[in-house]
This record gives structure tokens, sequence and C-alpha cells, in this order.
């Protein structure tokens, strides 16, 4: 039986917009999705059942227990008829510089059963998880030694401009000169900081933003035309055709899980 919906701790409230925390965990009937690619840690642990993965697009499928993805990876997930637990790590958290210290270059990790069931059992019931202090448990489960604290470097200025960003307004002024100002850099070397310390340049990941805003306010209960407009999106239809680019599945799906949030 699927868990009891239960409001996500931390959610957005309706026509609010702010981004996901550093840790967001959902649960709920699996399914298929497209080939697609976002900007985080990606986890997704069949509860029951098995799932299967793709790469390339018409690529076989791999079957396992478990998938773990890098961000900005493309992949495709077959989860029918499972319950699935999915967690969203993301990438510039200590939680997401220390899975890419521990994977290493790693695109891809598929977890077979054995290792899957270890982690159903340090798991527990997900609604009486605390994932964030769960996580390098979690991630030992698998036989990935995942650090306390994160080694990888990162630019001051990038700092600052990553803070100023997930703290800020959806319509606050995200112009390079903006931007660059922020960081204390001139814009040219801006734009090869971000690139270098983020991994995407800054449109790609500002748009990133804007669909983890517009994310967490549908899980706080928006509808999809006020998470929209929390978000900066132009209307509802441009935020659908970009979370199925990135998600490869529709925003609406999010409220047909429960939902557990971490703050970071």
């Amino acid at each position: 039986m699927l868990l009891p919906p239960r409001p996500a701790r931390l959610a957005a409230p309706a026509g609010a917009a702010r981004p996901w925390p550093s840790v967001l965990a959902t649960w709920g009937p699996g399914e298929r999705s497209a080939l697609h690619a976002h900007h985080c840690w990606h986890l997704v642990l069949a509860l029951d059942g098995e799932l299967a993965v793709q790469a390339t697009e018409g690529g076989p499928f791999q079957a396992g227990g478990a998938v773990l993805t890098a961000p900005d990876v493309a992949h495709a997930i077959d989860a029918s008829g499972a319950r699935v637990l999915l967690v969203f790590v993301e990438p510039e958290s200590d939680a997401g510089d220390a899975l890419a210290a521990a994977l290493g270059a790693s695109a891809i990790e598929l977890v077979r059963d054995e290792a899957a069931h270890r982690l159903r059992s340090r798991l527990g019931p997900p609604s009486e998880v605390d994932l964030a202090a769960a996580l390098p448990g979690l991630f030992e489960a698998l036989g990935l030694a995942v650090p306390a604290r994160s080694p990888r470097p990162r630019h001051p200025g990038i700092k600052r401009v990553l803070r100023h960003l997930r703290s800020g307004a959806a319509g606050a002024d995200t112009s390079l000169d903006a931007l660059a100002h922020v960081a204390r850099l001139s814009p040219g070397r801006f734009m090869h900081a971000f690139t270098e310390d983020v991994g995407v340049p800054l449109r790609p990941y500002l748009l990133w933003l804007k669909l983890e805003r517009a994310g967490a306010a549908i899980a706080g209960g928006a509808t999809l035309a006020e998470a929209a407009s929390a978000a900066g999106f132009a209307d509802a239809a441009h935020m659908t055709r970009t979370f199925r680019r990135m998600f490869g599945v529709n925003p609406s799906d999010l409220r047909r899980r429960s939902q557990l949030v971490q703050d970071r």
C-alpha cells in the first residue's frame, strides 16, 4: 500500500516560490520516464520489484534494484509496476560535493539487488527517515564511502553568487553584470569561474533554479499556473515543457507522491 500523503516540511505555500532544499525525497508509484537530464544527483530505489535504466536514446535498459545518476547526465528510468523512493541532492551542497568526491568520474551507478536490499533495510519506512542525517549511511550501504566534509574547493565569489541566487526572489536581477558584481569579478572571469565550479554555464543553471522554484511551489500545493508565475516562467505551458525535458515526466506528477523535505 502506498504511504498516505503527508505535507512537505518546509515546502512552499501555494503561490510562493523557493528553491528545493539540498536533499529532497519523494516516494510513490513508479513510472517510465523519457530520456532526460537534470542538474542534481538522483537516486531512485525500487521499494519493491526492480527498475531499469537507459543511458542513450534507443539503447538497452539495464535492470537493478536502484540507480544513482550524476548531475546533467542523460538517462531514462522504467519503474513501472514498482513503488519507488526518489532522492534529489543539490550538486552545489556539501552532500552533493561529497557524492562527487566518492563517485569520481562515474556518471551512472546501477545498484544490483543485494546492495539495494541493504539500502532498503537501512532506510526503514520512508515516512520516519531524517534523510539529511541518514544520507551518509544510505550511500555507505551502496558501497560508496561518502566523506563527512566535502574536500572540493569552490571560488569564494561563486559561493557568494550561489547563496545570492538561492536565497533571492524569483524576479531578482540575474544579468551577467549584476551577478559578476556580487562575485566581485569581471563578467568574463565570472562566466569562466561559474562554469568551472558549477559544471554548467550560468543561463542553464538559472533555468534549473526556476524549475526548482516551480517544483517546490507545486509540492507546496500551488497550481501549475501559480507555480509558473511565481518561478518566473512565461506561462504554465513553458514550465511544463521545461519540466518534461529536465525530468522526463509532467510537473503534476509531484502531487502523486508523499513528500519528505530536509532543509540545508
